[in-house]
């Protein structure tokens, strides 16, 4: 693989497992030193490990709002000033609203919505004073599409949307850029939940997509030269009618 990202910091949320973890494998083979930010310890020890020079974990409670705000320091403390922030960990949930648990909902909300405005509001004045940077976050189809059956993960994701297109256009002048991958459904634990005849269906009429696919859009969205941005990029499984 071509080292793109060559002297690169390159952090990454939730990237003790699926998309995480599949981008910072590929941001690393990339040539970026990688943060790999998680709340478990043990993944992220034996990812880094996998991975070898380069690669540092940061062990982080994204639900804390203090530790999500000094995301930047603990890049930083780990591998340097902050070039390149992957946004992704998230929650999922679906179901009837009317049936629904909202302190399930207070916790995807605060992990997809706060958690993750809180980590560009860390890392943001360190990359305008240096007059460059990338932000990518993990969206969602759901994003731009109301799924019927996940109201509030549609809503926490349709947040990030707004969120990213009104800030792109604060800091791009600054020379950063922001960006979302809004895959559909991928084989990740964020589906864990879903109906069991629902994921069997999928599964059987090739539905779901592997993580690993969302990571090589991320790395396209990543290496286009620094005059253009890559705003959305929707990745779909073929047979999805959306």
């Amino acid at each position: 693989m071509t080292q793109a990202l060559q002297g690169k910091v390159a952090a990454v949320t939730g990237a003790a497992s699926g998309i995480g973890l599949e981008c910072a494998r590929i941001l690393h083979a990339a040539g970026a030193s990688v943060v790999l930010i998680d709340r478990d310890e043990a993944r992220l020890t034996a990812a880094c490990r996998e991975m070898g020079d380069r690669a540092a974990p940061v062990v982080l409670d994204l639900l804390d709002p203090a530790q999500a705000s000094d995301i930047d320091a603990r890049i930083t403390a780990a591998a340097g000033p902050v070039d390149i922030l992957h946004a992704n960990a998230g929650a999922y949930v679906g179901g009837p609203v009317a049936e629904g648990d909202p302190d399930v909902w207070d916790r995807v909300l605060t992990l997809n919505v706060n958690a993750a405005f809180r980590c560009v509001r860390s890392v943001l004045p360190g990359m305008i004073d240096r007059g460059t940077g990338d932000i990518v976050f993990t969206s969602s189809i759901s994003g731009v599409v109301p799924v019927t059956w996940e109201p509030i993960y549609v809503a926490s994701k349709h947040a990030v949307q707004g969120f990213l297109h009104t800030t792109r256009r604060q800091v791009s002048g600054h020379g950063i850029r922001m960006g979302a991958v809004l895959p559909g459904p991928v084989v990740t634990a964020l589906i864990d939940d879903w109906p069991a005849a629902k994921k069997q269906e999928a599964l059987a009429n090739g539905s779901l997509m592997e993580a690993r696919e969302v990571a090589e859009c991320v790395l396209f969205m990543l290496t286009r030269p620094r005059n253009v941005v890559v705003r959305d990029l929707v990745i779909l499984p073929n047979t999805v009618d959306l």
